[in-house]
């Protein structure tokens, strides 16, 4: 069975950082292209970032040069680097790889962006 659970929402003043962890079980991580997702109230899911098997990282335009996706194949985890936080980054972050055809989605963790 796959499992991703993330941890490490908050909430932080605008400016601030968080760290998201993203740990998986039931596949091959090693083997797993991995992506954040995040939804905010009233909005559709979109995507932040990627990193494919081989660390090549993409990011959506409203996050490149703030966040920073990462994995560690040796402790299964996934991670997002959130730095100069803003309030419109406030939502739940997912983190989603791909089972066969199917995406599989975590639980999600709330960001909270504000003073």
């Amino acid at each position: 069975q796959v499992q991703l659970a993330e941890s490490g929402g908050g909430l932080v003043q605008p400016g601030g950082s968080l760290r998201l962890s993203c740990a998986a079980s039931g596949i091959i991580f090693r083997l797993n292209a991995m992506a954040w997702h995040r939804q905010a109230p009233g909005k559709q899911r979109e995507l932040v970032a990627g990193i494919t098997t081989g660390s090549t990282t993409t990011y959506s335009d409203s996050v490149k040069g703030r966040f920073t996706i990462s994995r560690d194949n040796a402790k299964n985890t996934l991670y997002l680097q959130m730095n100069s936080l803003r309030p419109e980054d406030t939502a739940a972050y997912y983190c989603s790889t791909y089972f066969g055809r199917q995406r599989v989605w975590g639980q999600g963790t709330q960001v909270t962006v504000s003073s």
